[in-house]
This record gives structure tokens, sequence and C-alpha cells, in this order.
């Protein structure tokens, strides 16, 4: 495979809708996470807000290293 071909192939792997809108749901997730860390005042919550933000802070991780292992 000539180096134009696989660089043709590493931006179709790189644009695909997928990775995108796994990063969607990502910012998604994390920003529900800030909502409840804010919003109310009570222990519980506010480690269930921080679980939820790091959760799409790892989905946003996940999608950013499909992209930058796109070969």
């Amino acid at each position: 495979m000539t180096p134009t071909e696989q660089r043709d192939q590493s931006m179709q792997t790189a644009n695909q809708t997928s990775i995108y809108k796994l990063i969607l749901v990502g910012v998604v997730v994390s920003m529900i996470g800030v909502f409840l860390r804010f919003a109310f005042d009570s222990t519980m919550l506010s480690i269930a807000s921080w679980v939820i933000l790091f959760i799409g802070a790892f989905i946003c991780c996940k999608a950013v290293f499909k992209i930058l292992d796109a070969k």
C-alpha cells in the first residue's frame, strides 16, 4: 500500500461519524455530571456526579484515542 493510500484510509477512519457521536455522548454525560455537582448539596449526589463526570471524560478520551490511532 502506498503512503497516499495509507493516508486516505487513515483519514476515512478518523472521520467516521461514529467517533464523533461518541465524543458528543461523552460531552453530554460530562455536562450532566457537572450540573449535578453544582445543582444540589448532598454528599452522595456529589460523589455520584464526580463518577458521572469521569465516565464522560473517559468516553471522550476513548474517542480521541480512536482518532489518533487511525491507521
